[in-house]
């Protein structure tokens, strides 16, 4: 899948649904929704899950909780990606960003070390 996720909602009905949803959720780079089989709705972001056969989970930040909280695959009725995406085609432009400003302060660098030495 290309693209971002943002916005996207995901009404898993079957085992292998849920476990495709919440691998999406987990790269995810931005907070998800989820709404509980209970009714609650919990918002925060993913940051480990544990597939067995016996009871998967996940582990997520909460963001109006102190304390992580762990889910069951089985207690989620519906993931919503409604953070903002982070890493939403940024990463290219943020990493030449970079370099770039990397290479403008060795060049900078090399440049006071020849005046400093009389190259210059």
């Amino acid at each position: 899948m290309t693209g971002s996720l943002e916005g996207r909602v995901f009404t898993p009905s079957s085992t292998e649904e849920i476990t495709e949803a919440i691998e999406l959720a987990f790269d995810y780079r931005g907070d998800v929704t989820l709404t509980l089989r209970s009714g609650e709705s919990v918002t925060g972001y993913i940051y480990n899950r544990h597939v067995v056969a016996t009871e998967s989970y996940i582990e997520l930040f909460s963001s109006d909780r102190p304390d992580a909280q762990r889910i069951p695959y089985s207690g989620i009725a519906t993931i919503a990606f409604t953070g903002e995406d982070t890493a939403n085609g940024r990463s290219w432009e943020v990493w030449v960003s970079k370099k770039e400003s990397e290479r403008r302060a060795e060049a900078a660098q090399i440049e006071e070390i020849a005046r400093t030495k009389g190259y210059l």
